[in-house]
C-alpha cells in the first residue's frame, strides 16, 4: 500500500504514530488485533534517509545486525546465528560484498538497500518504509522493488510513503491519499481520480487531470 500526498501532509508522522514513535492525539493503534507495543517484533521500519546520521562510524554488517536487537532481550549481544541472518538479508538486497564497508562510504542507493536489509533481518509480517526510493539510482530502486515484490508474494504487508505518482500503480495495489487527513483510501484504480488528486494536492482541474494521466 502506498501513502501519497504533498510535502507537509503528515505522511511520515502518520507512520510514526502507527509505530508508536509519536503519541497520537486520540485513539489507539493495533496490529493483528494487539496493541502496537506488543507487536514490535512483527513490524519492520525503514526510516527516511535524511533522519539517519551517515557519519556514525559503523560497518554495513553491524547496521543490519542491529535489526536483530529487538528479539535478543535486555543486555544480550548478537550471536553467530544473528550475523548469519544479517548476511542473508544483505544477499537479498545485493549488498553482501560490501558487508565490511563503513556505512558512510556508500552511495545513497547502497545505503537504502542496507537499511532495507536491516528491516528484512527482523523477519516481520508488516513493513513500513518511509520514502525508500527518494534520491536513489535506478539500479538500486529496481533491486529494492524486486525484494519488495518477493515479500508481497510471500504474504507480507508493505506500506510505503511514496512521492512518484508515475510509478504508484506499478508499485502499489492500494493507496491512501493524505493531506493532514485521509482524503481517500482504496484500490489505486478506484482512488487515484481527478477529484481526489485535486483535493489532496490543492491543484487546478487541469493539473489534476495531468497527474491522473501519468499513472
Amino acid at each position: 500500500m502506498g501513502i501519497v500526498g504533498p510535502n507537509g501532509a503528515g505522511k511520515s508522522t502518520l507512520i510514526k504514530a502507527m509505530l508508536g514513535l509519536v503519541k497520537p492525539l486520540t485513539g489507539n493503534v493495533e496490529f493483528f488485533g494487539q496493541p502496537v507495543a506488543k507487536m514490535r517484533q512483527r513490524v519492520g521500519y525503514m526510516p527516511q534517509s535524511t533522519s539517519v546520521d551517515w557519519d556514525f562510524p559503523t560497518t554495513v554488517i553491524d547496521v543490519v545486525t542491529m535489526g536483530t536487537y529487538g528479539s535478543l532481550g535486555l543486555f544480550r549481544r548478537p550471536r553467530a546465528k544473528h550475523r548469519a541472518l544479517a548476511y542473508d538479508a544483505l544477499e537479498q538486497t545485493g549488498m553482501a560484498e560490501l558487508a565490511r564497508r563503513q556505512i558512510g562510504e556508500l552511495s545513497g542507493g547502497q545505503r537504502q538497500r542496507v537499511f532495507l536489509a536491516r528491516a528484512l533481518v527482523q523477519q516481520p509480517d508488516l513493513y513500513f518504509l518511509d520514502e525508500p526510493f527518494q534520491g536513489i539510482d535506478a539500479r538500486s530502486q529496481q533491486s529494492m522493488v524486486e525484494v519488495l515484490r518477493a515479500l508481497q508474494a510471500s504474504g507480507k504487508t508493505i506500506v510505503i510513503v511514496h512521492h512518484d505518482l508515475a510509478t504508484l500503480a506499478d508499485y502499489c495495489d492500494h493507496v491512501t491519499l493524505l493531506n493532514r487527513r485521509i482524503v481517500a483510501h482504496g484500490a489505486v484504480e478506484d482512488v487515484f481520480t481527478r477529484d481526489n488528486i485535486r483535493t489532496t494536492y490543492d491543484v487546478t482541474d487541469d493539473s489534476a487531470a495531468f497527474l491522473e494521466s501519468i499513472r
